[in-house]
């Protein structure tokens, strides 16, 4: 049986890990075996310069972690190697990452599961959340539906002035 520290320091990360979870909009859980160093490396600067946390778990702690909660149902996927990516404000930064990783040929890295504002996700949504475009993208994207029909009342306004504004031709 462990030790009381050992205990001690679990419960601390059990809480940590809960305390995490809680405080994401979002959630990827990977199946990380199968991907090189390099790889790996590539994979977490990405992350966090997206401000995603990726952290490797024990699933038991994970299973701890989420136990009594809506995501208790990711539960039956947590076997082998397994890591999480949490974030706090961008609901597509993980799935995009890791669905990138995912889909190399020979890799064996592989998506178990996600979560979305507290509730277990498919792999399918985890699919369709991956291919949306990044939330500035998407901001930039209805900027310009709002600013097309007053750019389009600014050239007609103009149109106008240019045409009233020109000198009348020279009768002959």
């Amino acid at each position: 049986m462990p030790s009381e520290k050992v205990l001690e320091i679990k419960k601390q990360q059990v809480a940590s890990l809960k305390e995490r979870i809680d405080g994401s909009v979002a959630g990827v859980v990977v199946d990380y075996k199968g991907i090189s160093v390099a790889t790996d490396t590539q994979l977490r600067k990405e992350l966090r310069e997206a401000g995603v946390e990726y952290t490797v778990v024990k699933n038991t702690l994970l299973k701890r972690a989420i136990e009594g909660t809506a995501l208790d149902g990711m539960s039956s996927v947590l076997e082998g190697t397994t890591a999480i990516a949490t974030s706090k404000e961008d609901h597509v930064a993980a799935a995009r990452i890791l669905h990138k990783y995912a889909d190399v040929k020979d890799s064996t890295f592989s998506i178990k599961t996600g979560y979305l504002d507290g509730e277990v996700i498919s792999l399918d949504m985890i699919d369709s959340l991956a291919k949306l475009p990044s939330r500035e993208i998407l901001l930039a994207t209805v900027c310009n539906a709002f600013n097309a029909p007053i750019a389009a009342f600014a050239r007609a306004i103009q149109a106008i002035v240019d045409k009233n504004g020109e000198p009348a031709p020279a009768a002959e």
